[in-house]
């Protein structure tokens, strides 16, 4: 586990890619929005 690794962070970040570790950054805001958006519908 490292930066030889497929399915690590490091691993991604090396190789220059992305998947389920590594989202890309829209991505990453999509998800950031949806999980503020849950949090404010139950407060």
């Amino acid at each position: 586990m490292g930066k030889g690794d497929k399915r690590t962070k490091r691993g991604k970040i090396w190789r220059g890619t992305y998947g389920k570790t590594r989202l890309k950054p829209n991505k990453m805001k999509k998800k950031e929005e949806q999980k503020q958006a849950e949090t404010s519908e139950t407060s």
